[in-house]
């Protein structure tokens, strides 16, 4: 009797776990490269040789990224619209957190700027890029809500500020009389370390008001791209994998899952991070190149190809939100969080960048806001973004690595 009893509970459990794994699985077709996740986690721990280590555990990250996104979007479902925008503003870039606080903990200093920097323009340059040619290429033009836009734009310009500002302050002080020059990025300058945690704290509250404004007091502004962003996510094949009205992941669901994925997520970035020195050694890239241009790549992945195929679906509005909202939250929370857990474990971590980076970052702004502000869209505006990308890329290539002092 006891038995029988326990027979339809197991059932039941073993069913309950099968149609969460297979409905997480086919959330996305980059989830297929799951099978990356237990090679990195072998290579890493049996210590496979450096190469392998950074580039297996690289793409084992991109699908439990994707992963973070569909189970935090899961349980926003049933949390209510302000909440489940607030998960999915901090859950959003959860990759890159986690990446950058390993990173930060290693004192690789230099990974975690650079990979914030090359965060914002993969996102302004790159994917912005690819959605107006994806978009344009059938279109003579696309349009999208342009006061929306234009409060992007704003708060990016704003966010730019607070990184261009510890630079000129950096660059305008006196020389010191006991030293011979001037610290360098990421060194431990008491002035600039200062300045960065007040900025940073400011950053983080214009952040906090950015989400009262989105949510409440004009959560109609957004209303129209919200009803719209959930009309086209079901309408993607990664959202259209729930067969005959299968229902979606529930609150304990989506938490199992997070968990589950934050911690494969670390043990991966934890192996990816420890096999920096010895990729930038073999490989003769440098530390920001591999930060800037790699390393974004893996938390982005996912975003960037829902963003192009909202845009080719001439869902522009999604298409801007994904790619400018996400500059924004690495510029106004993710950036600014890391120099406050620098803090916390003593770490001086910076918002200082170097003159180069500095003024790489004011272009891509400069140019994308440009390319936004009135509305409309097309593919040689896309071009052009791309075009400075690549530019990009091939300067920070041949640019020598910083040191640290």
């Amino acid at each position: 009797m006891n038995v029988n009893d326990s027979t339809p509970l197991l059932g039941n459990t073993k069913n309950s776990v099968q149609r969460v794994f297979m409905s997480t699985l086919k959330s996305s077709p980059v989830n297929y490269l799951l099978i990356f996740v237990p090679l990195g986690l072998i290579a890493g721990f049996f210590e496979w040789s450096s190469n392998s280590i950074f580039w297996i555990n690289f793409l084992a990250i991109v699908p439990l990224a994707s992963i973070l996104a569909y189970a935090t979007e899961e349980l926003s479902e049933h949390v209510g619209q302000t909440i489940g925008g607030l998960l999915n503003a901090t859950f959003g870039n959860a990759v890159e957190l986690i990446v950058s606080i390993i990173a930060l903990k290693d004192n690789q200093i230099r990974i975690v700027q650079a990979s914030m920097l090359g965060s914002i323009l993969s996102n302004l340059l790159l994917v912005l890029g690819c959605c107006f040619v994806a978009g344009g290429i059938t279109r003579v033009q696309q349009t999208f809500n342009q006061t929306v836009a234009q409060t992007m734009s704003s708060l990016m310009a704003l966010a730019t500020s607070g990184l261009l500002i510890p630079a000129a302050f950096h660059s305008t002080l006196p020389l010191p009389k006991n030293k011979e020059g001037f610290p360098v990025p990421g060194s431990s300058d008491d002035l600039i370390i200062s300045l960065s945690r007040g900025v940073s704290i400011i950053l983080l509250a214009v952040y906090i008001l950015y989400l009262v404004f989105q949510l409440k007091t004009h959560k109609a502004l957004f209303e129209e791209q919200q009803e719209t962003n959930e009309q086209i996510i079901t309408s993607l094949p990664e959202a259209s994998s729930k067969p005959n009205g299968e229902e979606g992941l529930n609150i304990p669901e989506s938490l199992i899952v997070l968990v589950v994925s934050t911690i494969l997520v670390s043990f991966c970035a934890d192996y990816l991070v420890g096999s920096i020195d010895d990729i930038v050694e073999s490989s003769g890239l440098s530390k920001t190149f591999i930060g800037l241009i790699v390393i974004p790549i893996v938390g982005n992945a996912a975003e960037h190809v829902t963003a192009i195929i909202v845009a080719m679906k001439d869902k522009m509005d999604l298409a801007i939100g994904v790619a400018v909202g996400s500059s924004l939250q690495i510029a106004l929370f993710v950036t600014p969080f890391m120099v406050l857990v620098g803090w916390a474990i003593d770490i001086p971590m910076t918002l200082y960048f170097s003159t180069f980076e500095t003024a790489i970052l004011f272009v891509s702004m400069f140019i994308s806001n440009l390319v936004i502000l009135d509305g409309e869209s097309n593919w040689l505006e896309g071009a052009m973004l791309l075009s400075t990308y690549i530019i990009v890329a091939i300067a920070f290539f041949y640019y020598p690595d910083t040191q640290i002092s």
